[in-house]
């Protein structure tokens, strides 16, 4: 099948490989001519596992086409999906701009009937916006076309977007035209195991369970850092009561780890955008806004324990900090926890040496060069002549550390783990103090 991608970033990308990999004769394009030319060339744009070797297949096999043309992907697929960047302001406006001009795109350049997929996250009722726009420009022309709008949210995580494209929890699917239901069904059959996964249901219950899902994640995981805190004051340790309540089958595993906050491109975008359209329509969502409130408290966290760490006095300190990126095996620096800590151990008068295998390009074209942060090559240049380790993102190059390493090379050793990611005896054995999330200080004997 003939396939258009509107949108090139980490979700674009990773869908437009996974579905040339099946097959189909797939045409991406992107508003960036820089990163449609360096795609062309060879050049990933991103950091993602396993994504960098499936465009290079693609486009070998020429299965998988760049451009930054929109009249050229218009004219292409069969089907036509937009997955382009929808933003939240701090309000949690969603600026719709990219989402209305792919539309507009293709209501002018279209030559036969289609089917245009809404992919990107954006609020409820956007089908119809897309729709009505579509319309419109083919009225303008004259042009007879049958376009049928369809909404299949995406829900690939950043660090696992390959795999979960390749085999996906489920796929959403909101439409009420059957030619739309049926395509889409085609295409996602190879990737599915059970056509149960496929969830047909109307556009707007579709739109409504992407922040749903979203809103969902992030409540478990601002609620996992608010039973930290009290695990703290009660003398318990989060990560056996994670364990205990994550056995259960009705409450599950997954998004219930302590940690340093969540970040990202998703979670904090897709609860502010949410709360704003309730709060819009006359309802209070007082769970999100309370879940928004905890994760920006938690961000400050590993800044709140070295203050006590140090009685106060952290001004001069240095601290090696491993970890950059909002979660491991991406670049991506959105909302990510890192970044607070950094401002608010800058504004103390700390000095920071920081490292992160993928992320620093992007972290020092965010921060700029700023006096008291040094970027380092290496894990083990960033602990050069730091007072303690400050963990925040559980990249796998960090998770079995030498402690007896560190210990020699800190000047007065501790490590505060943002990740509980480290058992606090075997840190401890190696005479280095230990502070988690929810773990409490583990005292050196």
């Amino acid at each position: 099948m003939r396939l258009s991608i509107f949108g090139a970033g980490y979700v674009g990308l990773a869908f437009a490989a996974c579905l040339a990999e099946a097959g189909h004769d797939v045409l991406c394009a992107d508003a960036d001519t820089t990163r449609v030319e360096g795609l062309q060339q060879g050049r990933m744009p991103l950091h993602e596992p396993g994504l960098e070797a499936l465009v290079a297949a693609g486009t070998r096999a020429g299965r998988l086409q760049f451009t930054a043309d929109a009249r050229v992907a218009s004219l292409h697929g069969d089907v036509l999906f937009i997955v382009v960047n929808t933003p939240a302001d701090a309000e949690g406006n969603v600026d719709l701009q990219h989402v209305m001009a792919v539309a507009r795109s293709i209501g002018q350049h279209r030559d036969r009937d289609a089917v245009v997929v809404c992919k990107s996250t954006a609020p409820v009722g956007t089908a119809e916006q897309v729709e009505a726009v579509l319309h419109a420009e083919l009225s303008q022309r004259g042009a007879p076309h049958r376009i049928a709008v369809a909404v299949n949210p995406e829900f690939l995580r950043e660090g696992s977007a390959v795999r979960d494209c390749r085999q996906p929890d489920r796929v959403v699917i909101g439409a009420a035209d059957a030619a739309a239901i049926d395509l889409l069904t085609r295409i996602y059959q190879p990737f599915v195991r059970d056509l149960r996964q496929l969830l047909v249901m109307d556009r707007r219950s579709a739109e409504l369970t992407k922040y749903a899902a979203n809103a969902m994640l992030a409540t478990r995981i601002s609620f996992m850092n608010e039973m930290a805190r009290v695990a703290e004051h009660a003398g318990a340790d989060i990560e056996m009561v994670r364990r205990g309540i994550g056995s259960d089958r009705r409450i599950g595993p997954d998004f219930l780890q302590a940690g340093a906050g969540y970040g990202g491109s998703c979670l904090a975008k897709d609860v502010r955008a949410l709360r704003h359209a309730a709060d819009r329509d006359g309802h209070v969502l007082r769970i999100l806004s309370a879940v928004e409130a905890a994760n920006h408290d938690q961000k400050s966290r590993l800044f709140d324990l070295m203050t006590h760490h140090f009685e106060g006095r952290i001004a001069h300190k240095t601290i090696a900090l491993w970890g950059l990126a909002f979660k491991p095996d991406t670049d991506d620096m959105r909302e990510a926890p890192s970044l607070v800590l950094l401002e608010r151990l800058r504004a103390a008068g700390a000095r920071v040496r920081v490292h992160d295998p993928a992320a620093m390009p992007n972290a020092r074209a965010i921060m700029g060069e700023r006096p008291g942060v040094q970027w380092c090559d290496t894990a083990e240049e960033a602990l050069q002549g730091a007072d303690v380790l400050a963990l925040v993102t559980e990249w796998p190059a960090f998770r079995s550390p030498d402690f007896v390493r560190i210990a020699s090379v800190l000047r007065t050793p501790a490590i505060f783990d943002g990740r509980n990611l480290y058992e606090a005896a075997e840190v401890e054995a190696a005479g280095i103090a230990y502070y988690g999330i929810g773990r409490g200080r583990s005292v050196l004997r």
